[in-house]
């Protein structure tokens, strides 16, 4: 392993001496595989049995114990996302959009996975003073952070879904490359996803003048222009709730700005360039008004010309369990200037087109996080042997790694349909239909993807037994930074309440189109025999679908809170069951797309219908909750 001059000692004290694939040691014989290189696997298996037969002082291995697995080019590899692009892309596109992706998956294996480490081992600090006592408030972040950001302007990982080249593909262009991108960027994944946010905001609003520079630099493919975008929504009072928990107001100036006075509690990406907020505007007389109505938007600079903070203070760094390579920080506003951009008390709505970006930033995130545990778990299972034979060659391994392939192939699916959706809405070719199923699925996709996520990346884990839980193999990183997925732009609960919003303000227009789009697919599927099983099963978990949205209009909203979180999963995967069903119709479909899909068919598709037949959405069950809860708590006691 060669290390940087730049790693510095974890903060812990720990030195974290070796990441699979970002920092890389010497390959050793019939082992390593990387770009354009190939090996044969009976060779290499050989090998690896032989060194373990020899006698210790003979063995090549004698220094190391267990293997080492290596991947080579994440696109190349990537089977799934290949035919998926083949059959949607039209020719050209797709020419044009391969030789892109496997340049790309190129650079990440050889240039951005090391820089990705490096933004692991060397955490963004925060200075508050100089050492003349001056107060400076500098978040110090590492070279290897700072040129993320200009690799992210040179491959047009923002700019891409905005130029649109490619017309509606141009989105599942950019999202593919962030899926290859993520696992590999040491976190920069997530200014990126703030930043596509507040372009989609700004054009949304229609690019208006004051803000054409900025949308300009947050689309740049020039590293020296390109700025990033924060998001600063979260106060004291907590997280999805801004409605009741922001407290910042908004003071109007003579010239027409604002002053911003306040204090947020969680700023992710805490050194971009600029940011949106939320904050109330305060009347002649200081007063504002509560609830959503009385929230704005408003836009900022972070610095100002000369480099200095927008009277903004620094308070401290986040301590977090994971995502520790991005600086995410407490920052109180002190009269900070701003541009209100939004309608007066219309902040909320003007945000939702941020935080549905962002929602989708966040799936890409969950698939490429599985995608990652599941392509090194396999390569490892090639090369580990436990009880005299290699973990690839005992059953019950495989079966583990084959259902969590299972899960990642439907989440993969739902995530490319939300961005094929998008890109229609963006240029004006999406069907009525198409706009509903979209705003049906974000909240879906992004709810159940993220738990995908934390379930599979912790079974990835385990199944490298010892070597999974140690800090220098790099997978618990994996893992940490995974399981802010699901809390991270609305946790499970509150995104299943999203849900049910959807279907109130379009009087269940997104049902009738979730059920039109899912019959669509599986008509594809109808003359394929060996999908019958699955197609039969869909079609049952559907009906039943049908009936409990029948049954639960008529209890009440109390039975449809309790129902939302099993409601959600239903839709999720009812609606990637369809998908791996169409994907698996195709003419050129191979057998493994047929066992995916039924695999996924054979689990619980509806599990609402289920629970509501088991009566666990009574009004009566929420207080036996409550019992079973708090039974022995001293708020039993006190009543509370």
């Amino acid at each position: 392993w060669r290390s940087s001059a730049t790693c510095k000692p974890w903060r812990s004290g720990r030195f974290l001496p070796r990441v699979w694939e970002r920092c890389q040691p010497p390959s050793r014989k019939g082992i390593s595989t990387t770009a354009g290189q190939g090996q044969q696997v009976g060779m290499r298996e050989k090998q690896v049995l032989e060194d373990l037969e020899m006698p210790l002082a003979r063995r090549e291995t004698e220094t190391l114990f267990q293997e080492q697995p290596q991947t080579g080019n994440q696109y190349l590899e990537d089977a799934l996302l290949r035919s998926y692009l083949k059959t949607h892309l039209p020719p050209k596109v797709l020419e044009e959009v391969n030789r892109d992706l496997e340049r790309f998956g190129n650079r990440l294996l050889t240039k951005i996975k090391p820089l990705g480490w490096e933004c692991e081992l060397n955490p963004p600090v925060f200075r508050q003073y100089d050492a003349w006592g001056r107060r400076v408030d500098h978040i110090v972040t590492c070279s290897a952070w700072r040129r993320m950001k200009e690799i992210a302007a040179e491959e047009g990982l923002i700019a891409e879904a905005y130029e649109r080249r490619y017309s509606n593909w141009s989105r599942l262009h950019q999202a593919v490359k962030l899926y290859l991108f993520s696992s590999s960027s040491g976190g920069f994944n997530c200014p990126l996803a703030m930043t596509d946010g507040a372009a989609k905001v700004i054009e949304s609003l229609g690019i208006p003048g004051s803000l054409k520079n900025t949308f300009d630099h947050l689309t740049s493919r020039d590293p020296k222009k390109f700025w990033t975008s924060g998001q600063w929504m979260t106060e004291r009072r907590g997280g999805s709730d801004v409605a009741n928990g922001t407290e910042t107001v908004a003071r109007k100036q003579p010239d027409g700005t604002y002053r911003l006075y306040g204090f947020k509690w969680f700023t992710s990406a805490a050194d971009s360039d600029v940011t949106l907020t939320l904050a109330r505007v305060a009347d002649a007389e200081g007063k504002v008004k509560q609830g959503s109505s009385g929230l704005s938007l408003f836009f900022l600079k972070v610095r100002d010309e000369e480099g200095k903070l927008n009277s903004i203070q620094v308070q401290r760094l986040k301590d977090k369990l994971g995502t520790r390579q991005m600086a995410t920080a407490e920052l109180w506003l002190d009269g900070a200037k701003a541009e209100l951009i939004s309608a007066e008390g219309r902040g909320v709505a003007s945000i939702s087109n941020m935080l549905n970006i962002t929602r989708i930033h966040n799936v890409i995130g969950a698939v490429a996080s599985m995608r990652r545990m599941i392509s090194l778990s396999r390569e490892y299972a090639r090369r580990r042997v436990a009880f005299g034979k290699l973990l690839k060659d005992h059953p019950l391994h495989m079966q583990t790694i084959a259902r969590m392939e299972v899960q990642t192939r439907g989440a993969f699916l739902l995530l490319m349909e939300i961005v094929r959706l998008l890109g229609l809405v963006e240029t004006n070719m999406a069907s009525e239909q198409a706009q509903l199923l979209l705003r049906l699925l974000i909240p879906v996709a992004k709810l159940y993807t993220g738990k995908q996520a934390s379930a599979v990346v912790v079974e990835a884990m385990e199944s490298f037994g010892g070597q999974g839980y140690m800090e220098d193999t790099g997978l618990p990183v994996i893992v940490r930074d995974t399981l802010v997925l699901s809390i991270w732009e609305g946790t499970t609960n509150i995104l299943s309440l999203d849900v049910l919003r959807s279907l109130t303000k379009s009087q269940g227009q997104v049902m009738a189109a979730f059920f039109s789009a899912v019959q669509q697919k599986l008509e594809l599927a109808s003359s394929t025999a060996k999908l019958e099983p699955a197609v039969k099963q869909t079609r049952d978990a559907v009906s039943s679908l049908a009936q409990f949205t029948q049954a639960a209009g008529s209890k009440g909203a109390v039975t449809m809170e309790l129902a939302a979180r099993d409601f959600s999963y239903t839709l999720a995967r009812i609606y990637a069951g369809a998908l791996l069903i169409e994907h698996a119709a195709r003419p050129d479909a191979s057998s493994t797309d047929v066992s995916a899909a039924r695999r996924w068919c054979n689990q619980e598709l509806c599990p609402v219908a289920t629970e509501l037949e088991n009566s666990s959405y009574e009004a009566e069950e929420a207080l036996v909750d409550g019992a079973l809860v708090y039974e022995g708590s001293p708020a039993c006691g006190s009543g509370l």
